[in-house]
């Protein structure tokens, strides 16, 4: 019966990161099309937190410790399963670090927030003359959440660019009435604001779920470690 469950463990192991695997795949082929075209980041002192580096990074770390996971399960590997388990560990203790400092220093990072915009816009609008719309992660931004410079449209002076037009327009000109009109009214700071403060519930359900499953993860990697020890099987290291 134990060893029934044993293999029932192996192969669900086996299986979830195989899943894993094709996603942290996916993620890195994904952030590698975008870095053909989007090298600039909102933020100026961070300019590697651009999506497609973003991408690259998950991509990545959820190849290679599903990769460690699956081969460690499937082949019986303890040095795999005991790697697995530690950056489990690790990656599990940085994401509730990370969830902790956002919580405790929220104002303190709205405000780091507004000032990194401010200065990645001015920074965009000095080196965005031979580049084209799909180059800017701010572009995406603006795309995404309906949205314009970090306060209004007003932030990126003359001309405003196509990804602030309210109807997609090829040629969005203002009004001399209005000059407006075309253009997203929010701002992204305040667009990404009320985006956290929408979908804070949902975060923190995704982290807390994400954590469950790398708990489980390291209980059956330990299990299986602990299996493989006890059967004799010292020379898989």
């Amino acid at each position: 019966m134990a060893q029934n469950c044993l293999k029932c463990l192996k192969y669900v192991m086996c299986a979830f990161n195989f899943l894993f695997f094709i996603s942290g795949a996916a993620m890195l082929g994904f952030g590698a099309y975008l870095t053909r075209y989007q090298n600039n980041s909102l933020l100026d002192s961070m300019k590697f937190l651009t999506a497609a580096n973003l991408l690259l990074v998950s991509g990545i770390i959820v190849t290679c410790v599903s990769f460690l996971g699956f081969i460690g399960a499937l082949k019986e590997n303890r040095c795999f399963l005991l790697t697995f388990f530690i950056l489990l560990l690790i990656l599990m203790l940085v994401e509730l670090t990370v969830a902790c400092l956002l919580l405790t220093y929220e104002s303190e990072i709205g405000t780091l927030l507004e000032k990194e915009l401010n200065t990645g816009l001015k920074n965009e609008k000095e080196n965005n003359s031979t580049k084209t719309d799909l180059e800017s992660d701010w572009n995406l931004v603006q795309k995404t959440f309906n949205c314009c410079g970090v306060h209004n449209y007003s932030d990126w002076g003359v001309p405003v660019p196509q990804s602030c037009c309210e109807n997609g327009l090829n040629k969005c000109l203002p009004s001399p009435k209005d000059p407006s009109e075309p253009f997203y009214k929010q701002g992204c700071l305040g667009a990404l604001k009320t985006w956290f403060e929408k979908n804070f519930l949902t975060t923190g359900i995704a982290v807390i779920v994400l954590c469950v499953v790398e708990v489980l993860g390291m209980c059956i990697a330990m299990t299986l470690f602990c299996h493989i020890s006890s059967s004799g099987l010292s020379y898989k290291l």
